[in-house]
């Protein structure tokens, strides 16, 4: 069984995301671990971009903060190779196509698999273009996230047939950000999955509250939550680790 399997079989996951490099490397090596002593079960780190086109303004300064201080995508590498002989936390990275070809695809892919990472999230990768990466999760063992949206209506059901890992539900339209309400009819959106493929959907985009958390768990199998956390690390800084994972301790109570 694969580590992400894995997490969901036990139960509700809940899925912190960062962005790596924010404030610094050395405070996401120390971040990461410590998020998932703290109970995060999935751990998705962003790779900044100058250019996120599916991120809010939160996340966007995270990005542009973690390339003033210096991140590289090599250097992410590095990071998350020391990180793995601390934890065995299931780990995706979260990017964009361009920074993948740019890198190379198939190196960016190898890489990532050689340094323990289980999963490949890229918000802007359309179903009818993932042969573009596919190949190479197939061949370096990584899981390929495929994401829905209110949008896809008719597709839910192609795109779930050929999911792995499991299915990143966006649930509301947009760019990431925190929402006060999420109106989307999430349900009816995980039954047109599940009726495809017996396959784990988590909720993303828009949840920051405990409340909304407990919510959406009760329709989904994983619970997603970025820009609330990274408005924590650009609030606490270098003294970020402590107040995300009381923070994570608090998200993954309302899930349990």
């Amino acid at each position: 069984m694969s580590r992400i399997a894995e997490v969901f079989s036990k139960g509700k996951a809940f899925i912190p995301f960062i962005t790596a490099g924010d404030p610094d490397l050395s405070i996401t090596e120390i971040l990461i671990p410590a998020m998932a002593e703290a109970g995060a079960d999935l751990i998705e780190i962003g790779i900044p971009f100058s250019d996120p086109v599916a991120e809010g303004i939160v996340i966007q300064e995270a990005d542009m903060r973690a390339l003033s201080a210096g991140t590289t995508t090599d250097k992410i590498f590095e990071s998350v190779k020391r990180i793995r002989m601390k934890t065995g936390v299931p780990l995706a990275f979260m990017t964009y196509l361009n920074p993948v070809f740019v890198y190379g695809s198939e190196r960016f892919i190898k890489n990532a698999a050689e340094c323990g990472v289980d999963a490949l999230i890229v918000p802007d990768l359309p179903y009818e273009e993932k042969e573009e990466l596919k190949p190479y999760c197939s061949k370096y063992g990584i899981d390929l996230i495929s994401l829905i949206a209110p949008t896809s209506k008719e597709r839910i059901k192609t795109i779930a047939a050929e999911a792995e890992g499991f299915v990143y539900c966006v649930s509301s339209m947009g760019v990431t950000g925190v929402r006060t309400k999420i109106n989307t009819n999430i349900g009816n959106m995980i039954s047109l999955v599940k009726e495809t493929k017996d396959i784990p959907c988590a909720i993303g985009f828009g949840i920051s509250t405990p409340e909304q958390a407990k919510e959406m768990s009760q329709y989904a199998d994983g619970v997603i939550v970025g820009s609330a956390i990274v408005k924590l690390a650009a609030k606490y800084g270098t003294d970020c680790v402590e107040p995300i994972c009381s923070y994570v301790r608090e998200m993954k109570a309302a899930i349990s």
